[in-house]
């Protein structure tokens, strides 16, 4: 009797630490809450200025970049990537494409799909140095940004130029109402 209370116990605690690193697991991959304005806020400055972002993907992430010298980058208002892959993307960029890692660290340790620096000379298209790294924090600020307010919305037109710009601004005016 004594025995199988012992195993009974082993295995209770057993499965409450599996569900416990499942729980961890899940909001590691998906942000607590709702992302209030003011990290919106930091998240459209880090997309905008130190990401460089618009700069392939346009200001509205529509892939109308905003420098004809730059790549031509995905539209994501379009892209049906789940959050945790654009937190991938963003840290790992893109192999054999112009889409740059942004983690300082992405390929010294094999961290970004389990390759290294030497692993990326195979590849014909080389993945360009990025304007800036970006910390773990600002990559998931970026993606709070991008979630709310680029991902999945559709063509950019007049309403949703307002929404995004919580205004009608002169660039909102030329769009389809």
């Amino acid at each position: 009797m004594r025995t199988s209370l012992a195993a009974a116990a082993v295995l209770l605690i057993a499965l409450a630490s599996l569900s416990g690193a499942r729980v961890q697991a899940q909001s590691a991959a998906t942000p607590a809450a709702t992302p209030d304005a003011s990290d919106l806020a930091e998240g459209r400055r880090l997309f905008e200025q130190k990401g460089n972002c618009q700069a392939c993907h346009g200001w509205s992430g529509d892939g109308h970049k905003t420098d004809n010298q730059m790549p031509d980058g995905a539209n994501l208002r379009e892209t049906k990537i789940p959050r945790a892959g654009l937190v991938m993307t963003i840290k790992c960029g893109r192999l054999n494409s112009q889409m740059p890692a942004f983690d300082k660290f992405a390929y010294s340790d094999g961290r970004c799909y389990g390759k290294t620096q030497a692993d990326l000379k195979a590849y014909p298209t080389r993945m360009p140095d990025p304007p800036s790294t970006l910390q773990a924090r600002e990559i998931e600020l970026i993606v709070d940004f991008m979630m709310a307010r680029i991902v999945g919305k559709g063509p950019m037109d007049h309403a949703r130029c307002v929404e995004f710009w919580g205004g009608d601004e002169d660039i909102c005016r030329d769009l389809a109402k």
